[in-house]
């Protein structure tokens, strides 16, 4: 069985949600702390053994491509002022991984970017990260499903237990109990009625999936809000060889949504060596000023 190597980031969405931020640069650019949300993403592709990775890009994204380039100027500025961490961290960036990427032409879906993909992957398998979820754990989850994979032969898929009235805004997947963490997926349903909903388990955005994923989108047509939808596809694969899930409790942080994003930077801040004692202290004072 092949390793799994290769990782494919979609990152051509408009990330409207945090406009006039976005409008003219990249929501996988926006700073959580002190390096962008894209970066997280990347680092953990790369603790979990990925070496291969494909971003999905789309217009106004060259900022992406960029970062994780090498800047000449920028470096020999940092080299002429002796600021010598700041150097070999910059240029640590572009020695990260293979990094390739690839525009959708048109966002027509989460599924739809993912097919594009094809070319680059192959037949491989290859992990699907979601850029909008930063995952704060080590790489633990992603390479715990890596493992999964290499077990099951099959596609694996990031499960996470939402509040029941939340489940509306994620794939639903009706489990069925293989051991402590995993289940075997016997439907999946893109964004249901919480009424209608199989469970409360929520497909999140980290995914290790089999190259017959791609046949399975080109055979979908399109779904929830008009567009190719992942989740569809996978429901094929559950149907004929099988897609199981990887239930987790922490660690993740879905910045696509500003409470999340604002949380994300609390709280990673806090666990800098650097940053989180004057940061704690001040927000001990804030809430004392504040009567909290």
């Amino acid at each position: 069985m092949s390793a799994v190597t290769k990782a494919v980031i979609p990152a051509a969405g408009l990330g409207t949600r945090f406009l006039p931020a976005t409008k003219a640069q990249p929501k996988e650019m926006l700073p959580v702390v002190d390096r962008p949300a894209i970066q997280y993403v990347v680092e953990e592709a790369v603790q979990a053994g990925i070496d291969d990775i494909l971003i999905i890009t789309g217009r106004g994204k060259r900022s992406l491509e960029d970062h994780f380039d090498r800047n000449f100027e920028l470096e020999h500025q940092l080299h002429e002022k002796g600021k010598d961490e700041d150097l070999i961290e910059i240029r640590q960036l572009a020695d990260l991984a293979d990094i390739h990427y690839v525009r959708q032409g048109e966002a027509l879906g989460l599924g739809h970017a993912v097919s594009i993909a094809r070319k680059h992957v192959g037949d491989n398998p290859f992990v699907v990260m979601l850029g909008d979820d930063i995952m704060v754990d080590g790489a633990e989850l992603l390479t715990s499903m890596i493992a999964a994979y290499q077990e099951q032969h099959a596609s694996i898929i990031a499960l996470l237990e939402v509040p029941h009235e939340d489940i509306g805004s994620y794939g639903s997947v009706r489990p069925e109990p293989v051991s402590d963490r995993l289940v075997k997926v016997l439907d999946i349903v893109e964004k249901p009625e919480p009424a209608d909903a199989p469970s409360d388990l929520a497909v999140v955005g980290r995914y290790v999936l089999t190259p017959e994923i791609f046949d399975a989108l080109e055979g979908v047509q399109p779904g929830y809000g008009g567009e190719i939808q992942l989740t569809d596809a996978l429901a094929v694969l559950a149907a004929t060889q099988g897609v199981y899930g990887y239930t987790f409790d922490r660690g993740r942080y879905d910045i696509g949504m500003k409470i999340d994003f604002l949380r994300a930077t609390v709280e990673l801040a806090l666990q800098r060596e650097d940053l989180g004692p004057p940061f704690r202290e001040f927000l001990r004072d804030l809430a004392r000023s504040e009567g909290w």
